[in-house]
This record gives structure tokens, C-alpha cells and sequence, in this order.
């Protein structure tokens, strides 16, 4: 998704200051790779991890192939509901030279699609940076073989050692069954009006907000590429993701919530979402089967809402 990135530029003062030495983290690292999700590649920052954030950001930008899509500070969002949440932050950014021909094999990849890169510091202090592998992506969609699967693994390791001056680790289980945690409504409706009601439908509920829209045919196009329609879009609400964040910050790699709509081959239009409860046991965590009951209640009506026609 991003082209392989090599050499960056050195920290800016703002960045100096929020660094931590070296052997002070490696000396107090409480990280246990087996809590890690399935799926991922982390680092433990060797910066503050304000300061990688911002590095990671600062390279984005300076790449005219990339575009940032949506920042998503979760402890700002929790705060605003009078909770307690440390660091957690989420950098949503792709390139759709890169992304475009996973989602020609599967439009399903369009819901892990733009990557993101997810910043936090634990209860134990420290300080990691989490992102999708491809290994996951390519085993969840059927993507083995893509070509520029290699390109988009290789240019995330070196975004995110580059912001962290750190080597980037893998979570020991990294594959998952294809479609695993996709949950798909058929929708009776065109493509045009299920996007519309859908969008209209999250608008008119004051508890949620729509952080980022992105139409994947679109952004192929603007690179020479075919796809089908294919839209995803992204909300929240911080009373239901607050509460799983304060048991494990890194389900925030999945958070907010996305759904995707798009229109099959043969004109088949369906509304796709992740399961919660499946993302919950990606991230281990346990013993919130009420908040996630009522995510996935939540889900189902929204989906079917505009699936269905008046």
C-alpha cells in the first residue's frame, strides 16, 4: 500500500524530548508476545509513543502515494464520556496502487482496508505500536498470491521501525480461517441508496459519529484501476468501545466500528461488518459479553436498516 520506504528524516525537538533511552525500556518491558493478538506486527517504541505517532504521520505526508484517511484518538474519546483510557491512538492511511488489486481478488478486503497503525501505552507502561500482518489479511481474504502483497508488508515494517527505532516483532499466531468474523446482510436495495440510508441512518443517532468515508472504485480509478462498487465507512461510539479498550487497548487496532458496502459480480449488493464478538476473542478478551451484545445488536440494526427498503 505505500511503495518501499527506506531512509526518514531525524526527530524534531518535540520529538527529542518525549524520548525514552534505550536500555531505561528494554530494562522495564513487561510485553508478553503470547497476550498479543492474532494477526499482527508490533514494535515496542523506543520514543514516546506521542512522538512515534507523530513521526509515523510525518512520514505519511511526506509520500504524495499516500493518504492519510482518518486519526482517531480513543483516550480523547473516552475522556469525553468521563472515562479513563491511556494513550491509545489510531492512523488510518493507504495507497490505493497497493490496495486496489487485494480488493480485485476479494471486495472483502475492502473492511480491512485503508491500514491502520495503532499506537498505545499499557497498563504495564509499555509503549507499542500494532498494525494488521499481511499473513492475517491474506488468510481472512483469500489473498495468496497477490502481487503486491510483499510491497505492502515491507513498507509497513519500515514505517513503523522507522517511527519507533525498533525492530517489528510478529504475535505468534498469525492466520485465521477465510471470512472468519465477517458478518454479510444482502440488501434489497441498489448500491447508490443502501450506502445513502446507511449513511443517513448513523447521521440521525446523536451517540454516533462518522469518523471517515472512503470509496474504494474511486480511489482505484484515480490509479488507472478497475474495482466494483465498494464503499466503506467509519463511526463509533465511545460508551460501547471505551469499556473493551479499558480491558485491552490494542482491540483499538479494530475500532472504531466499519462496514462496507459493495456490489458483487453479479450485481448483488451487500452490507459487510465485523463480528464483535469475533474481535473480542482476536484481542483476548473476556467477561464482556453484555457491552458486546449490544455492539452486535447495534450492528445488526443499522445493517438491516439499510438493507431493506420502505
Amino acid at each position: 500500500m505505500l511503495g518501499l520506504l527506506a531512509g526518514f528524516s531525524s526527530c524534531s525537538q518535540n520529538d527529542q524530548d518525549e524520548i525514552i533511552a534505550t536500555d531505561a525500556r528494554a530494562n522495564t518491558s513487561t510485553i508478553e508476545v503470547t497476550d498479543l493478538p492474532i494477526g499482527v506486527k508490533y514494535a515496542e517504541s523506543q520514543t514516546g509513543i506521542a512522538g512515534a505517532y507523530n513521526r509515523l504521520k510525518q512520514s505519511l505526508q511526506k509520500n504524495e502515494a499516500i493518504s492519510i484517511v482518518a486519526e482517531v484518538d480513543h483516550s480523547n474519546n473516552a475522556k469525553s464520556i468521563g472515562e479513563e483510557l491511556d494513550y491509545t491512538s489510531v492512523i488510518f492511511f493507504g495507497n490505493p496502487v497497493l490496495g486496489t488489486p487485494l480488493m480485485q481478488r476479494n471486495q472483502l478486503a475492502g473492511l480491512d482496508l485503508p491500514q491502520k497503525v495503532l499506537f498505545y501505552k499499557d497498563a504495564e507502561k509499555n509503549e507499542l505500536a500494532l498494525y494488521n500482518s499481511v499473513e492475517y489479511l491474506s488468510s481472512r481474504h483469500g489473498l495468496e498470491g497477490v502481487s503486491t502483497l510483499p510491497k505492502i508488508s515491507g513498507a509497513l515494517e519500515n514505517l513503523v521501525s522507522a517511527a519507533t527505532k525498533s525492530e517489528v516483532g510478529v504475535s505468534p499466531a498469525q492466520q485465521v480461517g477465510e471470512g472468519e468474523g465477517i458478518v454479510s446482510i444482502t440488501s434489497n436495495q441498489n448500491f447508490e441508496n443502501t450506502y445513502s440510508d446507511l449513511k443517513t441512518f448513523l447521521q440521525n443517532n446523536p451517540e454516533i459519529k462518522i469518523v471517515a468515508e472512503l470509496d474504494h472504485q474511486a480511489n482505484a480509478a484515480s490509479v488507472g484501476l478497475d474495482l466494483r462498487p465498494t464503499n466503506i465507512i467509519i463511526f463509533g461510539n465511545p460508551n460501547l468501545g471505551t469499556p473493551l479498550m479499558q480491558k485491552d487497548q490494542s482491540i483499538g487496532l479494530d475500532l472504531p466500528q466499519k462496514m462496507l458496502v459493495w456490489e458483487d459480480v453479479d450485481g448483488k449488493v451487500s452490507i459487510s461488518y465485523n463480528d464483535p464478538f469475533f474481535i473480542a476473542e482476536r484481542h483476548r478478551i473476556a467477561n464482556s459479553d453484555d457491552v458486546l451484545n449490544k455492539i452486535k445488536m447495534a450492528l445488526e440494526t443499522i445493517a438491516e436498516n439499510a438493507a431493506t427498503s420502505d
